[in-house]
């Protein structure tokens, strides 16, 4: 199936990793939910876009990662490295922050400045699973 994918795109002359396309998107959303975060702590307002932010990120989280397993598969034919368990377990941890998150959110159960600190936390994994991508893609 994976290999399906990859020649359907190469038929139409694209040959290039499909997760990097997309990644930008749940990274994206991260940064600037965190950003409208900590501009909410000055103007309230803007505190639901931060959370409508994440949770746009939360919705592309799981395309990304397959994208980047498919291209694990593709290009590197599975072969494990510390990177690649590096990312397996960031992006699991993303996974779970992000609803926690979320969670934490649209319940109200926290402080807005409690909250910052699991935004914070969001943002830190993101970070890593940059850095560690940039590291497989760029040594």
């Amino acid at each position: 199936m994976i290999e399906f994918v990859y020649r359907l795109f190469s038929a139409i002359g694209y040959t290039h990793p499909l997760h990097p396309v997309i990644t930008h998107i749940p990274m994206g959303m991260i940064i600037g939910g965190f950003i409208f975060k900590v501009v909410s702590l000055k103007w309230k307002e803007m505190e639901k876009t931060a959370y409508y932010c994440f949770i746009l990120a939360l919705i592309f989280v799981p395309l990304t990662a397959l994208l980047g397993y498919m291209d694990w598969q593709h290009r590197l034919f599975g072969k494990m490295s510390g990177f690649i368990a590096a990312k397996f377990i960031l992006t699991g941890g993303l996974v779970t922050m992000l609803s926690i998150t979320i969670y934490l959110n649209h319940k109200g159960i926290v402080s807005s400045r409690v909250l910052l600190l699991f935004y914070s936390i969001c943002l830190l994994i993101a970070g890593g699973l940059g850095f560690v991508g940039g590291e497989l893609a760029y040594g």
